[in-house]
């Protein structure tokens, strides 16, 4: 009997085949590697117990003068300021019609058709009607003036809600709601909903659910476009932008439940930019920046165009020769994709390259100059800040900049970008994770149009690993700040569409729940060369239990063989292994294997060592 020791690699290798990485690791699930060793991650629960509407793509962080912790959080229906437990919607306003609505029922439906002259609102929007009157019947004064969802819109004047009680039910109008509602009718409209789906170009399908007639063609904007906002703090108050749409500005001081409102709105506002693609306020000199602005006194976004306020200023966007607003149009690309505030500069990716731009005071305010032509971003989320470096993802690889651009060596990039839905490319993002030095980009699979998978690179050992978002693992956001305890992420429960913010790094758990994690070897021989059959005739197993909870705790060692490459690998024996296990005598036979190590637990981790295996020749065939 020979006692062997094997001794893995450290990370996941999927460039060549499962035979050729012998020695390596070839496949995981939620699982990291630290010192060169596989653990399962962490886990994760709900920051709050309060749910929100849509799905959010972007998150942030800050924390008051007075040391109040807020989070904006930017979904495709609303927009909502945490704070404490509470989401707050501050969802802009985006017309208010007085006077001037009616309603009209019909006999044995909860269809109500509202009329409100040129109400531009889209399926999804939502519209709060006060001062009506009783229909007549079932559809009372209390039904009416609540807020709405409309469900479809009809012409450019009319639209349908279903009826509701206070309490949520559908109210059925019968024969006595002949009524419209009176004279006084007030309505009260959110912006625009955006879509949950990426949309490349024009088309069929760009658009909301029964927003224009079957077939036709619709342009692509702020509310036929996947929703992604971006958001920063001006001091106290909190900016955002949605991506081809509208810029808001919330006021802390009047209270958590005051809606944000448009720049423009703001009191002497001068030229503000109304439209634009993201928004950031610079961190030494506080300009407000805005990437892809409409140009002064037009109406439409220029995508390459970059403006900026006045120094400490949010309402002073004139420049004059006695402020320090102005404006470039960047000359690479044709549009801005996204924009990262780093060490003393701003990184911009447009669709063609990387830009640097630093703040360098008067007459320029701000110089701008190529990094990188060609390396771009697959999304305006898919760049991260770690490590004192930045670290992104575009249509075909990985790359970091550190004062210039170069591409990062990934032994799992077949496997992510040969099964990418670039058609929806938008929903990929970057996050980070500075305890266990990751980043990790989320992103969807070719058969997936929501995000199903990740890949995650540790900076320091220089290692990759790849997983699923399965397990309540669904992720749309991420965010990692001084402010918070823990990274913070938005996703959805197993099995629902109830949308929660999870604190990760913590604990063991999904939430309370079981989640399974595994890694698993590429094949390798049990002799030196491969030739002979062996014996397997003992396992001694080599893992670290953390926050071990019981002397039952487990983890599985599954040992699988083949004879040859192209066969099928079957499981020839597999093991338990408690903090109590010392060794298992186990019979199998192959000519070479692979090793499953995995657990499906709530309250404790793991972290594996090294393998060693008891085997004896055992003939050629």
């Amino acid at each position: 009997m020979t006692l062997a020791k094997y001794i893995f690699r450290p990370g996941i290798n999927k460039e060549s085949t499962n035979y050729a990485n012998e020695g390596g690791w070839y496949n995981a699930d939620k699982v990291r590697f630290r010192k060169g060793k596989p653990e399962r991650i962490a886990g994760w629960d709900k920051n709050s117990l309060n749910s929100f509407t849509g799905t959010c793509r972007n998150l942030y962080s800050y924390r008051d003068q007075g040391q109040t912790d807020y989070v904006g959080v930017g979904t495709h229906l609303k927009y909502y300021v945490l704070q404490g437990d509470d989401f707050n919607d501050i969802t802009p306003i985006r017309k208010t019609s007085t006077n001037s609505i009616t309603f009209a029922a019909t006999d044995g439906s909860s269809t109500v058709v509202v009329t409100d002259s040129s109400h531009g609102a889209v399926a999804g929007d939502t519209v709060t009607f006060t001062e009506a009157v009783s229909l007549g019947g079932n559809v009372t004064a209390n039904v009416l003036n609540q807020a709405y969802i409309v469900a479809r819109t009809l012409t450019v004047n009319t639209y349908e809600i279903t009826a509701k009680d206070t309490s949520g039910d559908t109210v059925t109008a019968n024969s006595s709601d002949s009524g419209n509602g009176g004279s006084a009718v007030d309505g009260s409209y959110e912006i625009n909903v955006g879509l949950d789906v990426y949309v490349k170009g024009t088309g069929w399908g760009a658009g909301t659910w029964s927003a224009g007639t079957w077939g036709s063609v619709s342009a692509i904007s702020a509310s036929s476009q996947l929703r992604i906002w971006s958001q920063d703090n001006f001091g106290d108050d909190l900016i955002s932008c949605i991506r081809g749409g509208g810029i808001y500005y919330w006021d802390e001081s009047a209270g958590a439940t005051q809606r944000a409102i448009p720049f423009s709105s703001l009191t002497s506002a001068s030229n503000v930019p109304t439209l634009g693609l993201q928004i950031m306020v610079s961190d030494i000199d506080r300009h407000i920046i805005c990437f892809g602005a409409n140009v002064i006194g037009e109406s439409t976004v220029n995508p390459l165009l970059v403006r900026w306020s006045d120094t400490e200023s949010a309402i002073d966007w004139t420049p004059t020769s006695t402020n320090q607003a102005g404006g470039v149009q960047l000359s690479q690309g044709s549009t801005i994709i996204g924009a990262l505030e780093t060490r003393q500069e701003i990184l911009i990716w447009t669709d063609a390259g990387v830009m640097s731009m630093r703040f360098v005071g008067e007459p320029f305010i701000f110089s701008f100059s190529e990094v990188a032509s060609g390396p771009s971003l697959i999304s305006p989320m898919a760049a991260v800040s770690a490590n004192n470096k930045v670290y992104f993802m575009d249509r075909g690889g990985f790359y970091v900049y550190s004062g210039s651009v170069s591409r990062l060596p990934c032994t799992v990039l077949d496997y992510i970008f040969s099964d990418l839905n670039l058609g929806q490319q938008f929903k990929c993002f970057g996050a980070s994770v500075e305890s266990a030095n990751e980043v990790i980009w989320f992103y969807p699979s070719k058969d997936s149009t929501e995000i199903d998978r990740y890949v995650t690179y540790n900076y320091v050992e220089n290692v990759w690993s790849i997983g699923t978002t399965d397990d309540g693992f669904t992720r749309t956001a991420w965010i990692e700040a001084e402010s918070l305890d823990y990274p913070l992420a938005a996703g959805k429960t197993s099995g629902s569409d109830t949308n929660y913010l999870y604190n990760h790094e913590k604990g063991h758990s999904n939430d309370g729940s079981d989640f399974s994690a595994y890694i698993e070897s590429s094949d390798f021989d049990l002799n030196p060369d491969g030739e002979r059959l062996m014996f397997l005739s003992k396992l001694i197993p080599d893992v670290e239990f953390r926050d071990q909870s019981s002397t039952d705790d487990t983890v599985t060692y599954t040992i699988k063989g083949r004879n040859y490459p192209l066969g099928t690998l079957s499981t020839l024996q597999t093991v338990n292994v408690t903090p109590e296990s010392s060794f298992t005598n186990i019979r199998a036979r192959s000519r070479h294997a692979a090793i499953r190590i995995s657990n499906t637990s709530t309250n404790y981790g793991w972290r594996v060592g090294d393998l060693r295996l008891e085997i004896r020749p055992d003939g050629k065939r």
